[in-house]
């Protein structure tokens, strides 16, 4: 349909340059349709698997906690997050990690709660 106000030849040439490659503007450059690739190996590198998850869960009880988990462990007893935290993050190297081991000994301290 014709936009309002518009001659015929004047509305052709405005729908040929919408359709037409920009050369400034927002939409510059050539028009292209986007290549959809597979999703590399690397994506999916630290997903854990049944087998991982059972080897480790063996190991875990067969070796039991190292001294620094065991004391972070007594630091969230007594409900020093925050220290706990910055105890694992020193031994680590890094906050995120400390974070993520924070959580681990929690959920491990809950879990030894419910089962006694």
């Amino acid at each position: 349909e014709m936009a309002v106000g518009l001659s015929p030849s004047r509305f052709k040439a405005a729908a040929m340059a919408r359709a037409m490659e920009m050369a400034v503007g927002l939409s510059k450059g050539h028009k292209v349709t986007k290549n959809v690739l597979k999703k590399r190996p690397s994506r999916r590198k630290g997903v854990l698997n049944k087998r991982v998850k059972f080897v480790r869960d063996i190991i875990r009880e067969v070796t039991g906690f190292a001294p620094y988990e065991k004391r972070a462990m007594e630091l969230l007893k007594v409900g020093k997050d925050k220290r706990a935290l910055k105890f694992v993050k020193r031994r680590l190297g890094t906050h995120r990690r400390g974070k993520k081991k924070r959580d681990e000994l929690q959920g491990i301290l809950q879990a030894m709660r419910k089962g006694h």
